[in-house]
């Protein structure tokens, strides 16, 4: 089996939540991974329950906004999380979008790069020695951890615009993508992450490109990219994401309200076993080194969430 992860979000119980997770752990899926929605149950404590109910499948934030919590605060959460999954943890953060973090939580995102490297800066030391010491323009820290900490623990980030990508081939562990086709993934995240890994004296080995996938096993096709059409008309109203699509070769047909098949099918994996197994290889081929399977129904013909999962198993 080719490496897989799961996205595994809470849905409307959390028994079925857990249920899910074990589904992934049994299926042979490396990773489960919880995207923190506005709106939605807290992905870390989700986490946790996860933990406790599976045995080795490692467990991500896909990701956690990093104005929500403090770095301090995010690290403590990190290296207790890992503590309770014996070491499963992967933490990924992002800076979430403009509306969310302005709008909503009435806070400022200004110059998001340099606030992740201050963000990520405290972290990272944290985790690695236990202490930090930053003032920041954004975040500043002067604190030590007492706790038990795993000082490998791997850090992502959510990463677009080519200083982010940048950014995280210098400092982290890998990036974690959402709504970015192969030709993207290809043209852009891989050259920027190259030259940020290049800056620090690294190469491309170990470092991991997690692209989350919508994935449906549908005998309707057109059903399943009327569901996720949806999906995409939100976020490419979302700058940070318009901006990828527009660089991907659809900037005309946003420009007219539209939301074409080809972009549907270039985002996501949808229909039968041999479609799946073939849009699964364009993103292996552009570079991502694990996709992580989201699987989408909520139409006629779709298949529920384990066969959509063993689908992907075998692609």
């Amino acid at each position: 089996m080719a490496r897989l992860a799961a996205l595994t979000n809470a849905v409307r119980t959390l028994d079925e939540s857990v249920s899910r997770a074990q589904e992934a752990e049994r299926l042979g899926y490396e990773s489960v991974w919880v995207t923190q929605m506005p709106d939605a149950r807290d992905a870390a404590v989700l986490l946790a329950a996860y933990a406790a109910a599976t045995q080795w499948v490692r467990l991500g934030t896909g990701v956690l906004p990093i104005y929500t919590r403090h770095p301090t605060a995010m690290a403590q959460m990190a290296a207790t999380l890992d503590e309770l999954s014996a070491g499963r943890f992967i933490l990924g953060i992002g800076v979430s979008h403009k509306v969310t973090v302005e709008a909503m939580w009435g806070l400022k995102l200004e110059h998001p790069a340099d606030a992740m490297r201050e963000y990520l800066s405290i972290v990272r030391a944290s985790l690695a020695d236990g202490s930090a010491s930053a003032d920041g323009k954004f975040f500043s820290a002067r604190w030590s951890y007492s706790g038990p900490r795993r000082s490998t623990l791997p850090i992502m980030i959510s990463a677009l615009s080519p200083r982010m990508l940048e950014l995280a081939g210098e400092l982290a562990d890998g990036v974690v993508l959402w709504m970015c086709g192969p030709s993207y993934i290809r043209e852009v995240v891989v050259p920027h992450v190259r030259a940020g890994r290049e800056k620090a004296g690294k190469s491309m080995e170990g470092f991991e490109i997690v692209a989350s996938v919508q994935t449906s096993l549908t005998t309707n096709l057109d059903g399943a990219r009327s569901v996720f059409r949806q999906v995409v008309e939100r976020y490419s109203n979302l700058p940070f994401y318009r901006k990828v699509m527009d660089a991907s070769g659809y900037a005309e047909e946003l420009a007219a309200g539209n939301v074409s098949d080809a972009l549907i099918d270039d985002l996501s994996a949808l229909g039968d076993e041999a479609q799946i197994k073939e849009s699964l290889g364009r993103f292996r081929d552009a570079g991502v080194t694990l996709p992580c399977v989201l699987p989408i129904g909520s139409h006629d013909g779709a298949a529920g969430y384990v066969q959509t999962l063993e689908a992907a198993r075998e692609a």
